[in-house]
C-alpha cells in the first residue's frame, strides 16, 4: 500500500465515525429520547429537566419541563458533565468523595461542577462513552428513574 491508498482509508474511517457520532445526536433521535423522559417524569408526576450532552462535553439538546424547579436547569448538564468526566453514573461518584475516600473533596475543587448524587448516567456505545444524559427537579431516586428511561431509550435509537 502507498501513502495515497493508507490517507483514503484514514479519511474514510473518520468520516464514518464522524457521520455515526452526528447520527447519534440527531434532534429526532434526541426527541424521541426526551419524550420517554417526560413520560417517566409525567408517571411519576414530577417536573424535571433534561441535558443531553456529547463526549466533547457540548450540550446537544436540553429541556426544562414548565413545572420542574428552577434549580434543575442547572444541575442536569452538571449531572451529564459528571458522568462523562468521572466516566460513570453519578449515583456511582459519592462513596469516591467522602472523608477518606480516594477523591475526598474533588467536588469542592472543582468549584461545584462535579455532581455526586443520581441522574446522570454515561452513553457508552461499543465500549467507548458517546456522551451522557443529566435530569434534575425530582427526588434523587425519580431523577435516577426517569435518566434510566432516557438511556434505554438512547439506547434503542442507536441501534
Amino acid at each position: 500500500m502507498n501513502e495515497e491508498q493508507i490517507n483514503n482509508i484514514v479519511k474514510e474511517i473518520i468520516t464514518k465515525q464522524g457521520d455515526q457520532l452526528g447520527n447519534l445526536f440527531n434532534r429526532q433521535k434526541m426527541q424521541r429520547v426526551f419524550d420517554a423522559a417526560v413520560a417517566k417524569a409525567n408517571e411519576l408526576n414530577v417536573g424535571v429537566t433534561m441535558c443531553i450532552m456529547d463526549a466533547a462535553t457540548v450540550v446537544q439538546m436540553l429541556y426544562h419541563m414548565p413545572n420542574a424547579n428552577l434549580v434543575s436547569s442547572e444541575l442536569a448538564p452538571k449531572k451529564a458533565w459528571s458522568a462523562i468526566a468521572m466516566k460513570e453514573p453519578t449515583k456511582d461518584i459519592s462513596k469516591d468523595i467522602q472523608p477518606g475516600a480516594p477523591l475526598y473533596q474533588m467536588e469542592t475543587m472543582l468549584n461545584g461542577k462535579l455532581v455526586s448524587f443520581p441522574g446522570g448516567i454515561p452513553l457508552e456505545i461499543g465500549g467507548k462513552i458517546v456522551g451522557a444524559i443529566g435530569i434534575s427537579g425530582g427526588l434523587v431516586e425519580e431523577d435516577q428513574a426517569i435518566c434510566e428511561a432516557a438511556v434505554e431509550e438512547f439506547m434503542k435509537e442507536s441501534k
